[in-house]
């Protein structure tokens, strides 16, 4: 077979799996780079090449390889360019005091302890043409390296961006990533010329390289800008001028003696930050280099990695000593340096373990080593291990120290912190809660407007909170760092804003508090949020869901299922009036939580009427208002009970005779029971005969626990005891 062709299909394969793989580890709650880094081990001799060897010799043939290799350093030249290009002086401004006393300790420490380390691995796993002062400088720049980007992505994930520790993290991040580059510019230079003496010339030339770069290339680069702003957009030809622009960089730190990758990510660095030239130059490079060309580089670094290699109790014990060291190098020092600068317990141990992110610099940094001679294949392979390792556990290890239930709360208390203090009554009363997905601002004015109208302010304070979550598919493009998360917030933030202001009546509109996430299952964190905010529901617009033809299947399905809240299910048909309600009542909790939310509506709108309809059909006995309902009722105000009318109908489709009374009234109320063709378990087959027929705005509702009450804040405290008897 063709050389060429076998290298296409090996990308075919490569692009495949590394993207199945990523995926499995997204599912696990990790950094997708780390299942790609993981796919491309599985493809080399460490697992498919020790089960089939035979035809992973075929597939992967020696001759190759040298392709995959110039595949990989060109990703590698633009994926360090664009590691440049998110540098931004943005994540310098907070904390600099605190992050560059904690970063340079906490690369001191393994760096110090690496350099201790080489003592003993030096004579027992290093290459003998390699000088000790060069090992060591290696291994111990091995040890000091944070990933930036993988650590960015973690702090967007969690929502940290806008919280001390993380701000603190990505300065500390951002000082780290600085300094270790240049530490492992000193060490290759060193291990080029096998002598700090010989390196000297190599490392005064990169000083004055880097000089000129932030001096002259940058003020080339601002008139670049400013063309940006005057046009609005980049041109081929100016890409291609960029372009250029980072491989003649690439190539001038190659000939000065360092590497090719140092010159990209200079250019990158020196790149003004004008946030629209930033984004379009990394949306236009980011896809080709982060999708084909990197898991080109993951595959390359699996071929390189054996881990049969670790064939002796003696050599694992050895893995784990290069583990312990780097995880304790890391940590130790972060913690102590940021305890010192009197950083609190709880951020000064999450900050160590953020600080310990090492994913795929680190790999980038050991296949320079390796191509250079430095390290070995075996030593190689135990530092890949570390890498991975210290990777995977930073996500669970983050979680146990600062759980995102925490983060959530100190977001929400800062949320609850903006109501005026004219709003906050003066004795403790319990806050009736509704919590509003919000995908689109622009289209769900309604859904936002019901909540108003179910929440009120009658007699306890209520509050409605727009959830909106931004989601991000992937979790190291640009759109996922920090920088970018926060424009993407404001920008919805000013969206939701305009909402906001558009809420009628006006007198009603300061019940509304928005919250902003970012987020990788809308689902989950709207669960995970209700449960926080101790809200009493959930209220979801409908959307048809793309894999399915059920109106309640999809995201809307799985709130459903996993809120542990109450839930209902608006599907808007543009009524602007919620006068008229039509409550389809069959005597089950589901149809009680409709109504409830019925009797909300009507309390808090003196205009509004209520038909609670009950349908009898043939042969089955008759349904009736529960006890504690009409006692509920009895409770309630003369001009209040007035508006109820309760009518009975003999029919045999119960469905068709709510889509018939439905002709008459602004908004349909219907459980998720089998009366209705809506089951909670299955979401029912005929789920959509009622929304598509139904003649006015349709709520679904279904209830979670029969211990929550809707009518709380409706009735007052006089009634509490015929409340929890209506609950239970």
């Amino acid at each position: 077979m063709h050389p060429v062709v076998l290298v296409l299909l090996q990308v075919l394969i490569v692009i495949g799996l590394s993207r199945l793989v990523g995926l499995v580890f997204r599912w696990l709650n990790q950094p997708l780079v780390i299942g790609e880094i993981v796919a491309g081990i599985m493809l080399g001799p460490s697992l498919f090449g020790w089960v089939a060897p035979d035809l992973a010799a075929k597939l992967f043939p020696t001759n190759t390889i040298p392709f995959l290799d110039v595949l990989s350093e060109v990703g590698l030249i633009f994926f360090m360019f664009l590691i440049g290009l998110e540098l931004n002086p943005k994540y310098l401004k907070g904390n600099l005091d605190i992050a560059i006393l904690t970063s340079h300790v906490s690369i001191l420490t393994p760096f110090s302890l690496g350099a201790l380390l080489a003592l003993l691995l030096y004579p027992l796993v290093s290459n003998s043409t390699v000088s000790f002062t060069a090992f060591a400088l290696f291994l111990g720049a091995a040890m000091s390296i944070t990933a930036f980007p993988v650590l960015a992505r973690i702090i967007t994930e969690n929502n940290l961006q806008s919280t001390r520790l993380g701000t603190l993290a990505l300065t500390c991040a951002a000082v780290d990533d600085v300094t270790a580059w240049c530490l492992l510019a000193v060490a290759i230079a060193v291990t080029r010329t096998n002598s700090m003496l010989g390196a000297l010339p190599t490392i005064i030339e990169s000083i004055a390289y880097i000089v000129f770069m932030l001096t002259v290339v940058r003020w080339f680069l601002q008139r670049l800008a400013a063309y940006y702003r005057r046009t609005g957009r980049l041109t081929q030809l100016v890409v291609a001028g960029i372009y250029m622009g980072v491989v003649g960089s690439a190539l001038i730190t190659e000939w000065i003696g360092i590497h090719l990758i140092f010159g990209a990510f200079l250019l990158g660095a020196a790149m003004p930050k004008n946030a629209g030239l930033v984004r379009e130059l990394a949306e236009k490079t980011e896809d080709f280099v982060l999708i084909f060309l990197l898991p080109v580089f993951f595959a390359y670094s699996g071929l390189r990695t054996e881990i049969g290699l670790l064939n002796r109790p003696e050599l694992w014990l050895l893995c784990l000593a290069v583990l312990a060291v780097a995880i304790a190098g890391k940590y130790v020092g972060t913690y102590v340096a940021a305890r010192v600068s009197g950083i609190e317990h709880r951020e000064a141990s999450a900050l160590g373990w953020l600080m310990n992110t090492r994913g795929l610099t680190e790999l980038i940094v050991l296949n320079i080593g390796l191509s250079l001679g430095v390290i070995t294949p075996l030593l190689f392979t135990m530092l890949v291990i570390m890498a991975l390792v210290t990777t995977f556990m930073t996500s669970p290890l983050l979680e146990w120290t600062y759980p995102k239930k925490l983060i959530q709360l100190d977001v929400l208390e800062a949320t609850q912190e903006t109501t005026e203090p004219s709003q906050i009554p003066a004795t403790p009363v319990p806050t009736y809660r509704i919590l509003v997905p919000v995908a689109n601002p622009t289209t769900q004015k309604g859904l936002v407007q019901l909540a108003v109208a179910i929440a009120g302010n009658k007699l306890q304070p209520s509050i409605v909170h727009p959830l909106s979550l931004i989601e991000l598919e992937e979790d190291y493009l640009f759109q996922s760092t920090p920088v970018e998360a926060e424009r993407l917030i404001n920008e919805r933030r000013s969206r939701l804003d305009e909402l906001i202001a558009s809420i009628e009546p006006a007198e009603m509109r300061h019940l509304v508090h928005p919250i902003f996430r970012i987020s990788h299952d809308v689902a989950r964190e709207t669960a995970q949020l209700a449960a926080l905010d101790r809200a009493d529901l959930i209220l979801v617009g409908w959307h048809r869901p793309a894999f399915s033809t059920n109106r309640l299947g999809g995201r809307v399905g799985q709130i459903l299922s996993i809120a542990p809240v109450d839930v209902a299910v608006f599907v808007n048909r543009g009524q602007e009036k919620l006068e008229n309600l039509l409550v389809a009542y069959s005597a089950n909790f589901h149809d009680d939580l409709g109504l409830e939310i019925a009797l909300r509506l009507l309390v808090n709108n003196d205009n509004s009427r209520l038909t609670v309809l009950q349908i009898n059909q043939q042969n089955q006995p008759q349904n009736d208002l529960s006890y504690e309902f009409r006692t509920v009722m009895e409770r309630l105000p003369d001009a209040v009970r007035s508006r109820i009318h309760i009518q009975i109908v003999q029919a045999p489709e119960p469905i068709q005779a709510v889509v018939e009374m439905s002709q008459n009234v602004d908004l349909t109320i219907a459980g998720t029971s089998r009366t209705w063709g809506i089951e909670r378990q299955t979401l029912g087959r005929y789920t959509d005969e009622l929304a598509v027929q139904c003649q006015s705005s349709l709520l679904i509702t279904r209830r979670y626990a029969q211990v929550t009450s809707h009518l709380a804040s409706v009735l007052g405290t006089e009634n509490t005891q015929a409340d929890e008897q209506v609950s239970r």
